[in-house]
Parts: structure tokens; sequence; C-alpha cells
């Protein structure tokens, strides 16, 4: 039998109740780094709604590792306790939480979109000196990055260890290494960003090497028991870019290092790539990718249907589906889905006088 949007899906110790996921969605409503209310609500409601799996926005592992200053941190021990108390409020509704980490390299020190243009923030209003494999800015408008040496980049994957202790302490099911999205690890993956000419830079292997000592070093402070996931950009769509194929062979090698699932985004590297967008146009990545790697996948990008996305998972696609702009449009999304389909609804209590006439959820309440 086919599984379904609503099937209970296991990685390691951690079971999901539904392949619905909601995907890490910046928020830049944080002072120095700090989770607050907004983030408790933000996450917390999307809990109640009924996802199986409600990810924090992307999470700087270092002060300078943030896309602005108001960017969600977990770059020093105080930042734990308020991540906690989302994690528990995720927990109660009976989601798990993941937490996605990230270091934005040479998209870093910019403008909030709240803010107007220009990107770069400067040094005295808050700004900091982005880095790079190479010094190669992102636009014109953005700030011009200073390559990395060796010790910074030992720097980062010493980041992003620390950041996986915290987040265990914080108490995530899952953690996700962002290496998407023309972001720092991204940038090393793509011979259009990384001109680097030693062992960082050049082949394939060289241009995987940062991911890969990322996910061991994350990995070795992140339980056995508890799954890791790795969100990549599948291809730059760019002539001379990161490529499908070569995505492939990472996630293979991903797979090796203790990755368990790839979540598959495209893009973000290069502002003048043109992208065929269009409802579920990345869908193909996270199946190329799960039946060549063997390793399970997320589907991301324009699925907002229930049917869509429950044709993706029982067609074999992927093995979760991970939603953005349709959770924000609509924080109920999967408890809708779940009428749509025939499926059973996970209603809040407090809510269930709002299920659909004839639903279980509805009848539950007539009982009580």
């Amino acid at each position: 039998m086919a599984d379904s949007l609503f099937s209970p899906f296991q990685l390691r110790s951690v079971e999901f109740r539904s392949r619905i996921g909601v995907s890490p969605m910046c928020q830049y409503s944080s002072e120095d780094g700090f989770a607050n209310d907004w983030h408790l609500v933000h996450l917390g409601s999307r809990a109640q709604g009924g996802a199986g799996l409600v990810s924090t926005e992307a999470t700087a592992v270092l002060p300078e590792g943030r896309i602005s200053p108001a960017d969600l941190g977990i770059w020093k021990d105080e930042h734990i306790a308020n991540l906690r108390r989302m994690a528990e409020f995720i927990h109660t509704q009976g989601s798990r939480a993941g937490i996605q980490l990230a270091h934005a390299g040479r998209k870093g020190s910019t403008a909030t979109p709240f803010a107007p243009r220009p990107a770069t923030v400067a040094a005295s209003e808050g700004g900091w000196q982005p880095v790079a494999p190479s010094a190669i800015a992102f636009a014109p408008d953005y700030p011009m990055p200073a390559a990395l040496d060796l010790s910074g980049i030992e720097a980062v994957v010493a980041g992003f260890r620390r950041a996986a202790r915290r987040a265990l302490e914080a108490g995530f099911d899952f953690v996700e290494i962002h290496a998407a999205h023309g972001y720092l690890l991204h940038e090393f993956l793509s011979p259009l960003s990384n001109l680097r000419t030693d062992n960082y830079g050049g082949s394939f292997e060289n241009r995987i090497r940062l991911v890969l000592e990322v996910a061991d070093s994350v990995r070795r402070e992140w339980p056995e028991r508890l799954p890791l996931f790795v969100r990549i950009s599948a291809t730059d769509w760019v002539d001379g870019g990161w490529n499908p194929e070569e995505s492939v062979e990472l996630a293979k090698q991903l797979r090796e290092h203790g990755v368990d699932l790839v979540d598959c985004s495209s893009g973000g590297l290069v502002p003048y790539a043109k992208i065929p967008a269009a409802p579920g146009y990345q869908v193909q990545f996270a199946s190329r990718i799960r039946q060549e790697a063997g390793i399970a996948t997320a589907a991301v990008g324009l699925i907002t249907e229930p049917a869509q996305a429950n044709a993706i998972i029982a067609g074999g696609e992927a093995d979760l589906v991970f939603l953005a702009r349709a959770m924000l449009r609509d924080p109920y999304w999967p408890v809708h889905a779940a009428a749509a389909l025939g499926e059973e609804a996970s209603w809040p209590r407090q809510y269930l006088r709002a299920a659909p006439p004839g639903s279980p959820a509805r009848s539950a309440i007539a009982r009580e």
C-alpha cells in the first residue's frame, strides 16, 4: 500500500506523525540572535495546525554567519533557553521540532527585506565583514566578502559543531544543515562562487569537502538516535554552475557521513539565474536524488494543494513535503488538507468545535 501525506514516517528513533513539514522561513525579528515571542507564536501556531515537522528559520552558528542583524542565532549558550521554550511547545502539539543551522557567507551583513536598499549594512549600523570561499560579491549592492583562510574554515566547522551541541540541549528532534540558496556552504559547492586553488576548491571532491566536514562535526555532537538533514540547492540554474548530477553524488556521500535526509531546493547562488518557477518545479530533484542516491528526501517549491502534496508522497517522489508560503497563508493547512483528503486531522482540543461537521474530530467533542 502506498504511503500518503498523513502516513507516519520514521528516521532513526524519531517518528513524524505525517509527511508535512514547515519549511525554514526567515522572520528577521531577533535582537542579538535571541528567539522571542514572535518566533514562539509563529512556529507554535503551525504545530497547532497539525504539521508533522516544524523547523526554525536559518539560525546562525556564528554572529558573522547571519544574513542580517535581525537573524535568529545559536552562537552562544544564552540562546538556548528561548529556543528550548519553542521546542517544548511544539512537542506539546504533537509535532517534531527541528532547527536549521546556517552561515550566510557572502550574503551576510545585509539589510532585512523590510528595510530600503542598499542591501549592505554598514559597520556603524551593526554590520560586519562577511566571508566566502572567494572574494566575489553576490551582487553590486552587496558587501564584498573576504576569502576565508584555513583558520577561518576551521572556525566555521567548529561553529556548526558547537551549534549542534546547543541544539541538543534545547531539545530539538532533528537538525538541518543549510547548504543551499547561495549561503556559505553552497558557495563552496559551486564553481561560480568558489575560485579557490587549495584543498577546498577546483575539483568536485575539493568543493564538497567543507560540507562533509560540517556534516561530520555536527554528527559528532548530534546523537546517533536523532536524524540529520542537509538542505541543498540541487542546481544553480546556470550553465557551468552546480548541477543535479553533482547533487546526486553529494547526496551519496552525505549518506555515508551520517546524513539521513536531503532537503532538495534550488537556486539562490547568483541573482541572474533564470528559474522556471511553477507548481512543484523542484520535486524532480527530490525524486532523482531519492532514487539514485538511496537517501530519503524532502520536496519543496510551490507545493500548495493537498492533492498535489499527497501525490508526491504516494508516487514515491519524496518522503516529506515542506511548505513555506502556503503555511504562512494558512497555519492550519495540514488539518484543512486532512479534511480535503478524507484523513483524520490533528486538531487541538481547544479548537475541535471548528472541525468540519461529520469529521471524527468534531464527533469526539460531541461525546465530551
